[in-house]
């Protein structure tokens, strides 16, 4: 176990070299979260160990509070109003992304295990796992250039959408390929309603928590105080998340809670808008921190092992995700931009991804190693080139706009 010692001073130099990678980065336009990770893959045990995994595991409550903060970010998004104005499109695109990355990632890999290149229950899992993106990623793109337009405003609650529609398919996937490893049988309970039910039960447990922060947020008037019923509010989301599952047995998600409460909250408060905008000058050493410890829990060594399956893996949910969102934009008649550049956008994964394989790697020991280095290297080379790629299509579609020109001295 690392010492009090060691974990301040590998917290100080994760933000350190951070923060100058990140100056470099900009020089050639590379967007932060690109520079964030690979400053934590540099000074990781995979480059110049600065950090022992020791180290790195004692960082989980930061990366656990920090995906709490994204999502309630992302619930901030989710204003009744705007969900009326393009509502039915985004859930109608989500679905069939999501729907095709599974089909287009399960028949690559199940055509992979005829060949006794891989087994159907890997197969089965990791096309669950390919629909989860990287909310993290998006949102960070997003603010950093101020990203506007139709990709932006279906981007951020694709998704956020996506996750939830992921997790219920991880669910259903994860049993099936559990009555396949095992030869049980296959029952109503364990593959429809255990899901339905982590799903609602996040997500009622996050609307009760979002309207008590509307209520009580009421009663104080300062930016600070505000800032601190905000952080209590995400922290008692996490915190209610793990207390169902190691008090009452009952898995949430704090992914899901944490998003409901930033929806109930900007669908409650009339000026929750500008409200949540104060957390963003919290928030931002935090995120800077869970990309950092991100790119340091990256293995180098994975991206030789992975072999043929991991680039099936890549390359079918590449193809699913792009395809998926331009089929669910034609049908829905979407925007143009929308067709050719959502998808693209939608490829980084990281969190969401990874902690689903720590589910695999503790229901299936034996095919742990295959699940969990596949889903390591392709979040590697989403998490670099994915941001960058998100860059690269929100530019085509006009949404970032252009750094004005310095005028010079006459």
């Amino acid at each position: 176990m690392s010492t009090t010692l060691e974990i301040i001073l590998g917290i100080t130099v994760l933000i350190a070299v951070s923060l100058a990678v990140g100056r470099l980065a900009k020089l050639i336009h590379l967007p932060n979260v690109t520079a964030y990770l690979v400053a934590g893959l540099l000074i990781g045990p995979s480059c110049l160990r600065l950090l022992s995994h020791e180290t790195i595991e004692s960082f989980s409550i930061i990366t656990t509070i920090a995906l709490g903060f994204i999502a309630f970010s992302i619930g901030g998004e989710f204003k009744i109003q705007n969900i009326k104005r393009i509502g039915g499109k985004v859930i109608t695109i989500t679905f069939f992304q999501a729907l095709t990355t599974v089909f287009f990632v399960d028949a690559g890999l199940l055509l992979l295990a005829v060949f006794g290149l891989t087994t159907p229950a890997e197969a089965i899992v990791l096309g669950a796992i390919a629909t989860a993106t990287a909310p993290a990623a998006t949102l960070m793109v997003v603010k950093q250039y101020k990203a506007k337009g139709p990709v932006t405003e279906a981007l951020l609650p694709v998704v956020a959408l996506d996750d939830a529609i992921g997790l219920m398919v991880f669910a259903i996937s994860n049993s099936i390929a559990m009555a396949i490893h095992s030869d049980a049988g296959i029952s109503v309970k364990t593959i429809l309603i255990d899901p339905l039910l982590e799903i609602v039960i996040s997500l009622a447990v996050g609307c009760v928590i979002g309207v008590l922060l509307a209520v009580v947020v009421r009663f104080f008037h300062s930016r600070s105080n505000k800032l601190c019923l905000m952080i209590v509010s995400v922290f008692a989301g996490v915190g209610a998340s793990i207390a169902f599952d190691e008090l009452l047995g009952i898995p949430l998600s704090s992914l899901l809670v944490c998003m409901m409460i930033g929806a109930a909250f900007c669908n409650l408060k009339d000026d929750a808008v500008s409200i949540m905008e104060g957390s963003e000058r919290w928030t931002p050493p935090l995120f800077l921190l869970f990309f950092a410890i991100s790119g340091a829990e990256l293995n180098l060594a994975t991206v030789v092992s992975v072999g043929v399956v991991g680039v099936v893996y890549l390359v079918t949910r590449s193809a699913g995700k792009w395809f998926g969102a331009f089929l669910g934009a034609t049908i829905t008649k979407a925007d143009p931009n929308i067709r050719k550049y959502l998808g693209v956008a939608l490829l980084p994964q990281a969190g969401v991804a990874i902690g689903m394989s720590q589910i695999v790697a503790a229901t299936f020991p034996d095919i742990a190693g295959t699940v969990t280095t596949v889903v390591l290297c392709a979040t590697l080379i989403y998490e670099l080139f994915g941001p960058v790629l998100t860059k690269i299509a929100l530019q085509k579609a006009g949404e970032i706009a252009k750094p004005e020109k310095k005028k010079k001295a006459a």
